[in-house]
């Protein structure tokens, strides 16, 4: 049987159900064993008891590594922030990709990697009334996860040969976003061993203009907080979709390797098509791809991404996307074209 691998599986809302059998029958036809952990975070489930249900998926997390999420509910509370806090996720990595088979308004190929500060900024603090005229919040920038995240950012462009790209308003936030860009420029240094990395700085309303004129010239983008925010849906838009997106959440120990990774679609949990057998399972499999790249199984990676992008270049789809297929349909023809491309 070989050695078997286990995932962290965190179970969720609306059509978190269907996304999982896919997922499963996918993972049950690759080369490699794989066994799930699996902590129900459903509304459900946390009505009874979210703390209990937390605690034990971070302990799962931190044993496993790695784990998949589904989507889920956000009612009294976002699991998602919860998790990020819980986990002390400090990197978001969204790569977005130009999809064959899906209309854009952009004829060039993108392949463009953001990586997000995933703490900090404005977004952890919901400010403050001062007076009755007036509201201020406290935006703040951390050295210690604006390392982690270049280090990251810096280690994917090694890796795949990119150009990498910090991007912040320098020019007038001179003390948050000066501190982020000195951060960038403090560890690009300790990647000029390899000759490698062009890196360059842009002032991010700029960046956002050159992105929906020419985003071909960008490859690795480095950003803080609230700006990730943004520039993420803004390339998912130019690659013609904001529901086919995936994303990676990282924590990081003393030594800067990754700790946790946390793997996840973009979309939500839509409960109008829930258990209609219409669900698009392709962006919970792109991050379960993300998984299997993250942990070294690259074969059968690739084989499940670019079954994914012929599937679509095809019209072998769901509803959403033009195509006859329910979820169910949709998946015996994907894992077909997985096992072609394993043996071949």
């Amino acid at each position: 049987m070989g050695d078997v691998r286990e995932f962290t599986e965190l179970l969720g809302d609306g059509i978190a159900e269907e996304l999982r059998k896919s997922l499963h029958s996918v993972a049950e036809s690759l080369p490699e064993n794989y066994r799930f952990d699996t902590v129900d975070l459903s509304h459900e489930s946390r009505k009874k008891g979210a703390r209990q249900l937390y605690d034990q998926a971070v302990e799962s997390m931190k044993r496993t590594g790695v784990g998949i999420k589904y989507p889920t509910a956000t009612v009294e509370e976002s699991p998602n922030a919860v998790l990020r806090k819980l986990l002390k996720f400090s990197v978001i990595h969204r790569p977005v990709t130009t999809i064959p088979g899906i209309k854009t308004n952009f004829t060039g190929k993108i392949d463009l990697d953001i990586v997000r500060v995933a703490t900090g900024g404005t977004y952890d603090d919901p400010g403050q009334m001062i007076g009755d005229y007036a509201a201020a919040s406290l935006r703040v920038v951390d050295r210690r996860t604006c390392e982690q995240a270049a280090h990251y950012a810096f280690s994917i462009a090694l890796r795949d040969r990119k150009s990498l790209t910090s991007s912040s308003k320098y020019t007038i936030q001179r003390v948050t976003d000066g501190l982020f860009e000195d951060i960038v420029d403090d560890v690009a240094e300790e990647f000029q061993f390899s000759g490698q990395i062009e890196h360059r700085r842009e002032l991010f309303d700029a960046l956002l203009a050159k992105l929906a004129m020419d985003p071909e010239q960008f490859q690795v983008v480095l950003v803080l907080n609230e700006y990730g925010d943004f520039l993420s849906d803004l390339a998912s838009g130019l690659v013609g979709s904001l529901g086919l997106g995936a994303s990676v959440s990282l924590s990081f120990n003393e030594k800067g390797r990754a700790e946790v990774a946390m793997f996840d679609a973009s979309h939500g949990t839509a409960p109008d098509i829930a258990g209609e057998d219409k669900a698009n399972p392709t962006a919970i499999l792109l991050a379960f791809s993300m998984l299997l790249k993250h942990i070294g199984n690259n074969r059968s990676a690739d084989a499940l991404r670019g079954a994914l992008f012929e599937c679509i270049d095809e019209g072998e789809t769901t509803g959403d996307l033009g195509g006859s297929h329910g979820t169910e349909s949709f998946t015996r023809i994907l894992i077909e074209r997985v096992g072609l491309r394993l043996a071949g």
